[in-house]
């Protein structure tokens, strides 16, 4: 037996290699950064904040993180980069010290009806092996109980060309999982005829009531009045059995139309593949509300809505089947998983459950695997994805969160603060986006920049400790230790919005009725209920509709980098059509998506080159020097202003343009002065939505919703994405609304709401089968004085009582 001495020498001067403990950004220019130059400490936790539009995300998402992953890219081959997203460099001199980069976002997962909590965090995948490994009666392989893998039967004749060929008959099968009446999917449609079309018109009539079906569209109207299958003239109603089915069901067929060869199809098949394959809340706004009135989809009544075949479900583990687990809370699930001791797949059980206690240890014990993906807030979305890293032996990784604490209670925080620095102490550098004190408090470093939004931001107004924050001058310093202080005096309900016997999701027979004329919070722990009290069991019934309640939920905002602020609130048609009047010409001219549009870069204002494997080129056109307009269209004015000139004005020089003198435009006027309300007076009506921060993208909703004429707004978490400064603007605006006489229910974890609320309504006590009751009814000052649940504590604690 040897021994190995170690003599304790002094060490010499650090390796070389231990010299690179800093990330240096040099000269940062993405977006609206302003030549910005920082460093990073490695191996600690680094939290990013100012104002919403200040730079933030450009800084860590578009220049640091995209470099790494950029650079990890192109260590591949370049036939597997061809298959792999293309990545320009960031607009920065130098970037130094990176290591690999883990994105977790907030990027809603996938909305495809098949994508479940189970399928993306591949707990499903080891829940099919066990199933297939000890389900009795056995029932076949991990395809078999897959809800995404239908079943496939063949038999024929196939050649087998080796040596001498020769032909043999073969059959082939595989078991599959899914549910053959709703192929996977647990719901099954049906359409309203009677939204389709009106029987008593013939087609050359204009039978058709569908969105965009118009008598000149040869591709819907008059492919049907032109495929010779139909008689374009006679009402629908009075087409014979064969016409009928010809019209509704017909099998895809070749017809020439006008010259152009296309393809015929029943009305039903083409309705299904134009509106029912894509995701709803991709839709416009009236293509959804025509989805909603035509489709109806009810729970498949062969599997009960479990997706699976009836094998897969008979198949099972102590009495429980795979669609039995998957229903279950994950927090049941992980207890049940414990509870099987089977040598023969030890391996599995661990792993499966380390991935339900992630769930459980992260704050999603309340979800459940059948739980469709494209139903989690943003929050919970990012949670999910924190799981896969949670038990991670990887180290010396960047992980960089955008605020991983949206759509947490205060309860909630610490523990997502505690996940953060264990991330950090296994030797991980950790990036953070954050507005919230509770996590810039645990930082190791902060960087604040500011000092205002868009134009006004991009500069780097603090670097250091969180103690040098508070001292520092800086809005986000000033603002730290701000805390809104309970009302004296609270507004008197003018009538209630009554909900009787709720029972959407985890909620439990609830009677609650909501005052109106007032601020009302929703309050609770994620997961207690508040969005299906609300949103599940208030928000499309009939006499919500009358009541005129209007809800702006967290879904995502769809467009391309033609869409921009001036586009979807509706800006551009008051002022497309001022230019024409001002100068006798078409409004068409004044769009770049149509007419005006420079000819060179079809109005997108670059040429894009794409180069296969290799990052894509962008080039500001030539032709129209980026501006999007033909030269002609930009000799036309209004007030001194050509169209390109006022697409780039910021929404408050905008405002202040179109109020007065002769460019005048009261409809232009009112939109500019609700986008000035919540908060994004210096956003430009031209910037494309795709470069728009999460907390930009929400107030832009929030201010075409309300344009509406709705009398009770229900806002889902406004204060997402807001800084602590927004979050007082934001608090003006909804006293405004409810001075003006709306009234506005707010499901909100913030405390600075719970307090200048005039009403609480508190869910809980805990979350999924722990929560969905009402805990608490009556003004923040009671819920402080009470004290009795989680939610008083917190405020108690808050507002300082």
């Amino acid at each position: 037996m040897s021994m190995t001495m170690k003599t304790d020498t002094q060490s010499p001067a650090p390796h070389v290699a231990d010299s690179h403990d800093l990330i240096r950004v040099h000269g940062a220019r993405e977006n609206n950064l302003k030549d910005v130059s920082i460093e990073i400490p490695k191996r600690r936790l680094t939290v990013f904040t100012g104002v919403s539009g200040s730079g933030k995300s450009s800084l860590v998402f578009d220049t640091i993180a995209a470099e790494s992953q950029r650079m990890i890219n192109e260590t591949y081959s370049t036939f597997v980069q061809g298959f792999m997203p293309t990545l320009a460099r960031p607009e920065v001199d130098v970037l130094d010290g990176l290591t690999t980069a883990i994105i977790v976002d907030q990027q809603r997962m996938g909305a495809d009806p098949r994508s479940t909590v189970g399928t993306a965090t591949d707990a499903n995948a080891m829940l099919r092996i066990l199933f297939s490994r000890l389900g009795q009666p056995h029932f076949g392989p991990p395809g078999a109980f897959a809800f995404n893998v239908p079943s496939v039967r063949a038999s024929g004749a196939i050649t087998v060309e080796r040596g001498n060929s020769k032909t043999v008959k073969a059959t082939f099968s595989r078991t599959g999982g899914m549910c053959p009446r709703c192929e996977g999917r647990g719901t099954v449609s049906d359409i309203d005829l009677t939204q389709l079309y009106d029987d008593s018109k013939s087609i050359a009539e204009g039978a058709f009531t569908i969105p965009g079906w118009k008598s000149d569209n040869v591709w819907t109207v008059g492919l049907y009045a032109q495929s010779g299958f139909l008689d374009p003239d006679k009402p629908i109603r009075e087409y014979t059995k064969k016409e009928m089915r010809d019209f509704l069901y017909g099998e895809p067929t070749k017809v020439k139309v006008n010259g152009v060869n296309l393809t015929y199809e029943g009305l039903i098949p083409k309705i299904q593949k134009s509106f029912l394959a894509k995701d709803r809340e991709a839709m416009q706004p009236h293509i959804r509300a025509f989805v909603d009135r035509a489709v109806t989809f009810t729970v498949c009544p062969e599997c009960d809505g479990t997706r699976l075949t009836e094998g897969a479900r008979s198949s099972r583990i102590g009495g429980i089947s795979i669609a039995d687990a998957c229903a279950m809370q994950i927090s049941d699930l992980a207890a049940w998983v414990r509870g099987l001791a089977e040598p023969s797949v030890a391996p599995l059980l661990a792993a499966l459950r380390h991935t339900l206690d992630s769930f459980v240890e992260i704050g999603l014990g309340y979800l459940a695997l059948d739980r469709p993906s494209g139903t989690l807030s943003g929050g919970e979305a990012q949670r999910v994805k924190m799981i896969r890293h949670l038990g991670s032996s990887l180290t010396d990784v960047t992980y960089v969160f955008d605020e991983p604490t949206i759509g947490l209670h205060p309860h909630d925080i610490q523990r997502m603060n505690n996940l953060l620095l264990r991330l950090r102490d296994k030797g991980n550098t950790v990036l953070v986006v954050e507005h919230k004190p509770e996590t810039i408090a645990i930082a190791d470093h902060v960087v604040d920049l500011g000092p205002g939004a868009g134009t006004a931001g991009g500069g780097v107004c603090f670097e250091g400790t969180v103690e040098g924050l508070r001292t520092g001058g800086t809005i986000t310093g000033r603002h730290f230790d701000d805390r809104a202080a309970l009302k004296e005096t609270v507004r008197k309900p003018t009538g209630t919005l009554p909900i009787r016997g709720a029972t959407a999701h985890n909620l439990r027979d609830v009677d609650v009725d909501i005052p109106l004329g007032v601020l009302v919070a929703v309050t609770g722990v994620a997961g207690s209920g508040k969005s299906s009290l609300l949103h599940g069991s208030l928000v499309g019934r009939p006499d919500a509709v009358e009541a005129g309640v209007v809800a702006v939920d967290q879904s995502a905002i769809r467009g391309s980098r033609r869409s921009n602020p001036a586009t979807y609130t509706g800006l551009l048609d008051p002022i497309r059509k001022a230019f024409a009047k001002a100068n006798g010409v078409k409004p068409a001219l004044f769009s770049a998506n149509s007419e005006g549009a420079c000819p060179h870069c079809n109005g997108a204002g670059v040429i894009f080159t794409d180069l296969a494997m290799m990052a894509g080129v962008s080039t500001t056109c030539e032709e129209c020097d980026g501006k999007r307009f033909q030269p002609s269209v930009l000799d036309h004015r209004l007030g001194g202003r050509d169209i390109s000139e006022v697409l780039a004005m910021p929404v408050a020089e905008a405002e202040e343009f179109f109020g007065a003198g002769e460019a005048r435009t009261p409809a232009a006027h009112r939109i500019l002065g609700r986008l000035a309300d919540v908060g994004l007076g210096y956003l430009s009506l031209g910037q494309p939505l795709t470069t728009l921060s999460g907390g930009e993208r929400q107030r832009l909703k929030l201010a075409t919703h309300m344009g509406e004429k709705g009398g009770v707004y229900v806002l889902d978490e406004p204060t997402t994405g807001l800084h602590l400064a927004d979050v007082e603007h934001l608090l003006g605006l909804l006293d405004r609304l409810v001075d003006s006489g709306k009234s506005v229910i707010v499901i909100e974890h913030h405390q600075a709401v719970m307090a200048h609320a005039d009403w609480i309504i508190d869910l809980g006590p805990g979350a999924g089968h722990d929560g969905g009751r009402i805990v608490f009814e009556g003004t923040p000052a009671d819920l402080v004085a009470a004290r009795s649940t989680l939610t008083g504590e917190h405020l108690a604690a808050y507002v300082g009582a």
